[in-house]
């Protein structure tokens, strides 16, 4: 929006003396406040960080706990996993309807745990370390009940066709809760290497506060407890990963069983695709694993998979619960620092080449291949749900950038060699968009500053509050009553990062505009640390502000 243009006041002859003394009163406090003044828009970030988290649990499924804050939800899908004989209840409902799918489900614990493992200390200081914490086990407690065997994995409860046909609240659901799941004959690699990944990087997160959780998590994901050359006694979760351990070093069950698990569960396709395949997923998995166990042989797995599953081959400028190569590719990279590595070196360094292109394209640095951006400076992949791929590229960035600060080392681009604190700044600004610096004037995070998405699609925060109104609101009754209502939702969705304007910075807050105003788990979670981080940054810079002498010259 143009700022409207204030009428300028020409003076030709020197101002009074009056005006000359008050300009000297107030050229001290001026100079004093210049800082504050110099950096745009001032965000609160401490208060980005408490609302994102407070929107996972305006997602739970099941019967919510004691301590729940979100006050419009309440119990629901409690019978999930009944018809077929296990207990699916919990877990989370990805975006704004009420499937249970395990694929973006997966991801999103996986980047709540990197985010806690990364920025710990800065979400501690914040005060917001137990309810991350939270956030996390409400998603591993359902993976460890959905797996229900070594070679059973529930995918999904409810499909999407049935449930996009009704517009209830998730208290109401009246639609399908058939469940799906992988196992021998129904291979889904990609599905089992995320849920490895989330429950192997939960653990990292559980170890010091709750260590017998964190060994069960272990547990479920890793594939051997111990490898010997001549055999490896299996624990209930060796095949998550689809892979088995013989002969040391020698991963052959994922060969048997390998298989997209949207080829065997059919229902799943026009929602989340496995478009990428699993290959990405298995190297994922097993670096994920590597990392919470020590152990050299998910390493050599990663390493001698390097090529093969496209580890090094795949130059990316995207990451998402879908394509895992970028993310696979910076923690690689990460590991060449250590002296114990230096064996690997040559594919680590490849890695890394990899994971310096998807860098260098989101800050407009590689030689052609670059992420586009739109007029207002927000990185752009596709039309669909954008906000998701500006997050991630938002926390593998600041987390990056921590990295390259730590080792004293520059980000090394086609466009120049390029220090920490300029891809800080970067990252800064793709948050500084999503929170109102933008053409807009809006925030796309709901909840937060003046301005935000007033009709989310989303079917519980757009239907009165079940605890307001207990009344049965039926399928269709949820269309014709509150779907088309030009009111702002009755419930405000907080902390949901919606998906944002189009590649000329062009939002319409429409609840039929699903493409632009539903939100995702896997919105949010990667930037609950990004948050943090630029909160301390805040906080430190503040500090440094204050003990600075005022000094001021006339």
């Amino acid at each position: 929006m143009a700022m409207e243009k204030k009428k300028q006041r020409h003076c030709y002859g020197p101002a009074p003396k009056t005006t000359r003394r008050f300009a000297e009163l107030w050229g001290v406090l001026l100079i004093s406040i210049f800082p504050i003044l110099n950096t745009g828009l001032a965000f609160d970030y401490g208060d980005a960080l408490k609302k994102s988290l407070l929107y996972f649990e305006s997602q739970r499924s099941g019967r919510l706990p004691y301590n729940q804050r979100v006050a419009w939800r309440h119990h629901s899908g409690l019978t999930d996993g009944l018809e077929q004989g296990v207990d699916l209840v919990g877990g989370y409902y990805d975006a704004g309807d009420h499937v249970k799918f395990g694929l973006p489900m997966a991801f999103t614990v996986t980047m709540l745990s990197w985010t806690v493992i990364e920025f710990q200390h800065q979400i501690a200081i914040a005060g917001e370390l137990e309810h991350a914490l939270e956030a996390i086990k409400w998603g591993t407690d359902y993976f460890i009940k959905a797996h229900t065997s070594p070679n059973v994995l529930w995918a999904e409860v409810g499909d999407g066709d049935t449930d996009h046909y009704c517009w209830q609240r998730p208290e109401d659901m009246t639609t399908s809760r058939q469940a799906y799941k992988i196992d021998e004959d129904h291979p889904g690699s990609d599905l089992a290497g995320e849920t490895a990944a989330a429950m192997a990087a939960a653990s990292i997160v559980f170890k010091k506060t709750n260590p017998h959780y964190s060994h069960l998590l272990l547990h479920h994901a890793q594939q051997c407890t111990e490898i010997s050359y001549h055999e490896c006694h299996f624990t209930s979760g060796q095949r998550l990963l689809g892979i088995v351990i013989k002969d040391y070093a020698l991963f052959e069950f994922g060969d048997k069983y390998r298989g997209k698990y949207d080829e065997n569960i059919g229902v799943v396709k026009s929602y989340y695709a496995s478009v990428s395949g699993y290959k990405d997923e298995l190297l994922w998995g097993a670096l994920w694993l590597y990392k919470a166990t020590d152990n050299e042989i998910y390493l050599e797995y990663v390493i001698n998979k390097a090529h093969f599953f496209g580890g090094i081959g795949w130059a990316m400028t995207e990451f998402s619960w879908d394509v895992k190569y970028a993310g696979l590719q910076i923690m690689a990279s990460k590991l060449l620092v250590e002296e114990k590595h230096r064996e690997h070196g040559e594919t680590l360094e490849q890695y890394r080449s990899k994971a310096e292109h998807y860098l260098c394209s989101c800050l407009n640095k590689n030689n052609g291949t670059n992420v586009d951006r739109t007029p207002g400076g927000l990185l752009h992949i596709r039309q669909w749900n954008n906000m998701q791929y500006v997050s991630t590229a938002a926390f593998l960035l600041t987390m990056y950038s921590d990295f390259l600060q730590n080792s004293n080392q520059k980000l090394n681009c086609h466009g120049g060699s390029v220090d920490h604190e300029e891809i800080l700044g970067f990252a800064k600004s793709q948050v500084d968009y999503i929170l109102g610096s933008n053409p807009m004037n809006m925030s796309y995070l709901v909840g937060f500053g003046p301005k935000y998405p007033a009709r989310v699609h989303h079917r519980g925060a757009s239907i009165v509050s079940y605890r307001e109104n207990k009344a049965f609101i039926g399928c269709t009754q949820g269309y014709d009553n509150w779907y088309g209502r030009e009111e702002p939702n009755p419930n405000v969705l907080v902390g949901a990062l919606v998906g944002g304007p189009d590649c000329q910075d062009n939002f319409t807050d429409l609840r039929s505009n699903y493409m632009q105003t539903e939100a995702c788990t896997y919105n949010t979670a990667p930037l609950v640390g990004v948050f943090a981080k630029l909160l301390q940054m805040e906080d430190q810079k503040s500090h440094d502000d204050l003990n600075q002498p005022l000094v001021a010259s006339f």
